[in-house]
């Protein structure tokens, strides 16, 4: 089989992810070579600062192709990042950075090699700056994307939230017929072409236990024509289901995918039952996007207590794609 690269944006310098990276390669040999953007600078200060040594091997871009990579040594576009610390206080400093690290990332994406994206965690408070929601949202602007969405994905059992990171009071006036059934039907063909199978969908309510009360029937108005357009469409979904009973060891165990109608909704009892065993896939790029599902964690960098599972997974998870 030929592993074809897949190319990891590192993100925040700021952040955990350098540390959970090197975790990562030393814990196993991936088939795929990785072709890291980051700093080789700051690349160095870390590795020091957690006292693990990896040899680097700098490659241009324009002769990406040409090489002959292996996780051998870290493949490494370096992304110039004026620092004289290991770690600082995440800030708008790093944006620049940032931004220069995704456009890398992106071109490399646009040529061809691969199809294969992971990104490490960012500052939503400093790089996005209320622009976008996430970098879900900031990847489909920069890529001219209009249909999208966010899966976090375990083995057993995944999540789709129909809202991404929107505040509770803007909720309802942003679900609609034509976003869920999008939605779902980029959940449907993803599970298709990349896992080989359909998959069994089931949505919440907005609503408690959804019951419409005076003015607010979206799970009688909205959710539910969707859900029988869709299943007369041969679309294996049921529902809408009461978001508090729905994730039951009973209930789960018969569905693949559980679609909710906000973050928090869906995210919190994932999260409660796997912890960090889950990846973050963005549906509907021309290229599979993967991240670890947590954000830069400014409280345990340079510590070297992170845990590496969901990037470990992450990249397990490209590998075995074709």
């Amino acid at each position: 089989m030929n592993y074809k690269p897949i190319v990891i944006v590192a993100g925040e310098p700021n952040s955990i992810f350098l540390e959970i990276f090197l975790k990562v390669l030393k814990k196993k040999k991936f088939k795929s070579p990785i072709i890291l953007i980051a700093s080789l600078r700051l690349l160095k200060l870390q590795m020091k600062h957690l006292r693990v040594f990896k040899k680097i091997k700098l490659l241009e871009i324009k002769k990406l192709k040409q090489y002959k990579l292996d996780n051998k040594v870290i493949n490494l576009v370096n992304i110039e990042y004026n620092t004289q610390k290991a770690f600082e206080k995440i800030s708008s400093k790093s944006n620049k950075y940032i931004k220069n690290s995704f456009e890398t990332g992106l071109k490399i994406m646009k040529n061809g090699m691969t199809k294969k994206f992971i990104n490490g965690p960012i500052s939503k408070k400093f790089f996005l700056k209320k622009k976008f929601l996430g970098i879900t949202e900031y990847l489909a602007y920069s890529l001219d994307i209009k249909k999208f969405a966010m899966l976090i994905y375990n083995k057993e059992l995944s999540v789709c939230p129909i809202t991404t990171h929107l505040p509770l009071k803007y909720i309802s006036k942003e679900i609609d017929k034509k976003k869920i059934k999008e939605k779902i039907i980029l959940i449907n063909n993803f599970f298709k072409k990349n896992m080989g199978f359909t998959p069994k969908m089931a949505i919440t309510g907005l609503n408690p236990h959804c019951e419409s009360i005076d003015k607010y029937d979206e799970d009688l108005k909205i959710i539910k024509p969707v859900v029988k357009t869709l299943k007369k469409q041969k679309f294996k979904i049921d529902g809408p289901f009461p978001a508090d009973t729905i994730f039951l060891k009973k209930n789960r165990k018969k569905i693949d995918i559980i679609i909710g109608m906000y973050h928090d909704q869906v995210l919190t009892p994932i999260k409660t039952i796997y912890e960090h065993d889950a990846i973050n896939i963005t549906l509907g790029l021309p290229f599979i996007r993967v991240s670890p599902d947590h954000g830069p964690n400014e409280k345990m960098i340079g510590k070297n207590i992170s845990n590496p599972i969901s990037l470990f997974n992450s990249i397990n998870f490209l590998e075995s794609l074709k």
